[in-house]
């Protein structure tokens, strides 16, 4: 062969040379796919303690009832009862250590996430009221008249 052919040859098998030198000392020996095959794809087995003790961002509703039994109390007997608190607080991960941390979403956006109607029938989100969010009190918030608390009272 011509030297235009063998020299960028030479060069591709330098740079491969180089690349798996440099593997061998980069990648982590634990580094691979282990016992559970591809089930879940390609871990440092070293990792997984830290993978298995990450902190807790979301905290269960019973916790919330500890203090605001009030809230709970009064969401309890309402259509929002399965709503976990934090789906419209947000996340509580330090929360009560420093209490007042939660913020509360009053974004119309929020309550259009399951107020919007939908035309599936067959989905068990056709039975939630919907609304229409260009008729109904366009750019209003949708807790200056309605309280999430208290859905089925149409007036504060």
């Amino acid at each position: 062969m011509k030297n235009h052919v063998w020299r960028p040859l030479w060069v591709v098998i330098a740079l491969v040379a180089v690349i798996l030198t440099a593997r061998l000392f980069i990648v982590p020996e634990d580094f691979g796919v282990h016992d559970s095959g591809y089930m879940y794809g390609w871990y440092r087995q070293g990792n997984l303690a830290e993978w298995k003790a990450p902190p807790g961002k979301y905290r269960h509703d019973g916790e919330c009832g500890q203090c605001h039994d009030e809230r709970a109390g009064a969401l309890a007997s309402s259509p929002h009862a399965p709503i976990v608190c934090e789906n419209c607080h947000g996340a509580a991960e330090s929360h009560p250590e420093k209490p007042g941390k939660l913020t509360i979403d009053r974004s119309r956006a929020l309550c259009l996430r399951c107020h919007t109607p939908l035309p599936y029938p067959s989905s068990d989100r056709s039975k939630i009221v919907g609304i229409d969010a260009l008729e109904h009190n366009p750019g209003e918030e949708c807790s200056m008249c309605h309280d999430p608390h208290h859905p089925n009272l149409e007036e504060m």
